[in-house]
């Protein structure tokens, strides 16, 4: 195979594949509880008012408001408390002219009340008569039927990622399940003739296999739903057939090493040889990751990240995050978070290329500080002493202390 290493800018690079992947139709209908992180498959709307009935936002009295006009400390308004409205339970009375009901926080008011008063802004003269200190308008201290959500109301989108609060809110209506899309199956295979499992004792020369597990758990955080495919040597067929079975079974594959540009690197060859159109780039301009392959067969992406921690991860970031969230059903990939910081020390770069610098945080005065954390791709613990990542932009020729910086957290 003639050598294929044609760089792209990391954006170009995810929208050459993005017109190429085609959102799962499959479907999961699973209990509203178990939702967190699913993405939705259809609207979800209301099928009732939220609140139902209006209810207090204070411990109180509820009141007809028109009774209280004009109240002020030195003329207060002069009510007769003729009941109360337990909490769980509906009001049985109505208010007449010139009464008041026990409220709480949360409650149903008396019938035909339309305020409530704070318990601070009132006081009792006995047992059955109050003080209101303060007049209170119409609605004040109320939530309203429907005033969260009303019946038909769109809860959800079509593609949004279910969040706690979202949990909570459709559990509010008695949503008990909902319809959401197929954890896109993505598997992965690492490559090296070095490679052994992690519970192996290492031989000379050999190293074990952490990409593995790492890419999993990447998978698992975007919604995606990790298949371990083999640990394959650097045999062009053995690493064929290992794909060819991933393709059968998942909706995308991801090689772990094998596409630097090396007669032993094999991983563009492969993807080739898989289907069509096989190997859409082979290179991108940054750093750490310049050798990834990502490539199309029959309708799955492909990618090769490079076998170096740092870099695989950042190549995650950029291209395998956005495409499983797209096969996903998401239609707007979350952003992940980010840290405004100063700078501690100096960055190199070069101009035209996309640099990705692993830092510490300190965060203990009024500005978080950033501190670069050099060091070769391969070397895992670079990833584990820093809490984020600062990127250099493809038009900069470095990053200089001092300077205000987005770092991107893990």
């Amino acid at each position: 195979m003639p050598e294929f290493f044609n760089v792209l800018a990391p954006d170009v690079a995810f929208e050459a594949l993005k017109p190429m992947l085609t959102p799962l139709d499959d479907r999961d209908v699973v209990l509203t509880s178990s939702a967190l992180g699913r993405v939705t498959a259809d609207y979800i709307c209301s099928p009732e008012d939220l609140p139902a009935f209006k209810r207090s936002t204070m411990d109180g009295y509820s009141v007809r408001s028109r009774d209280t006009f004009g109240a002020s400390e030195g003329l207060p308004a002069y009510l007769e408390v003729v009941g109360e409205v337990r909490m769980g339970e509906a009001a049985d009375f109505r208010l007449a002219v010139g009464q008041a009901a026990k409220a709480y926080t949360g409650g149903m008011l008396a019938r035909d009340a339309d305020a409530v008063v704070m318990v601070e802004r009132t006081q009792m003269l006995d047992e059955t008569a109050i003080e209101v200190l303060r007049a209170v308008a119409p609605g004040e201290n109320v939530v309203q039927v429907g005033e969260d959500v009303r019946t038909g109301d769109t809860i959800l989108e079509k593609g949004s990622i279910v969040r706690a609060q979202d949990i909570g809110g459709l559990l509010a209506q008695g949503v008990t399940s909902i319809t959401v899309c197929r954890k896109p199956r993505v598997g992965i295979i690492s490559t090296g003739d070095e490679l052994v499992p992690p519970d192996a004792q290492v031989g000379p020369g050999q190293i074990r296999d952490i990409n593995t597990y790492t890419i999993s758990a990447l998978v698992e955080q975007c919604g995606g739903e990790p298949i371990t495919l083999a640990l394959a040597p650097d045999e062009f067929e053995e690493q064929r057939i290992a794909a060819l079975n991933g393709l059968l079974s998942c909706d995308a594959l991801v090689f772990s090493a094998g596409s630097s540009v090396s007669s032993r690197d094999l991983t563009a060859e492969v993807i080739d040889s898989l289907g069509e159109p096989g190997v859409i780039a082979h290179g991108i301009s940054i750093k750490p990751g310049k050798p990834t392959v990502m490539g199309i067969v029959d309708g799955k992406p492909v990618f090769g990240l490079p076998g170096n921690p740092v870099s695989a991860m950042v190549v995650f970031d950029l291209l395998v995050r956005p495409a499983i969230f797209h096969l996903g059903g998401c239609l707007r990939i979350p952003s992940l978070p980010t840290i405004q910081a100063t700078l501690e020390r100096d960055i190199p770069s070069v101009a035209g290329r996309e640099d990705y610098i692993p830092v510490s945080l300190d965060q203990t005065g009024e500005c978080a500080r950033a501190m670069p954390i050099f060091g070769k791709s391969n070397l895992i613990y670079t990833l584990i002493r820093s809490e984020g990542i600062v990127k250099v932009p493809l038009d900069k020729s470095g990053l200089y202390a001092g300077e205000a910086v987005r770092v991107r957290l893990y």
